[in-house]
């Protein structure tokens, strides 16, 4: 199992927008593309690391690789940035729930 992790702050005054385009569309698109949802971590008090911390799986890194190169993944990524900064991703093998 591969882990695709990404981290990032919610662009102030879009907090509203941001939760409804995740529950309503980035979570079912990852889905659809076969990337499992498998948390999501909010931080609330602190300052200095991200304010959302998310993860999802796939079986094998090549498929998870092949999903980001998809333009079906770039949309979806370009509507995430724009409610989002200091956006990072990478892809780790799957450990437990939170990792970085």
């Amino acid at each position: 199992m591969y882990k695709l992790l990404m981290t990032y702050d919610i662009r102030p005054g879009r907090e509203s927008e941001y939760f409804e385009f995740v529950v309503q569309e980035f979570v079912p698109q990852l889905t659809r593309l076969g990337i499992q949802p498998t948390e999501a971590w909010y931080t609330v008090y602190g300052e200095g690391v991200p304010q959302i911390l998310t993860g999802g799986v796939m079986q094998e890194r090549d498929a998870l690789e092949r999903v980001l190169e998809t333009e079906e993944w770039k949309t979806l990524l370009g509507k995430l940035l724009a409610l989002v900064s200091n956006f990072n991703q990478k892809i780790v093998p799957a450990r437990g729930p939170f990792q970085l």
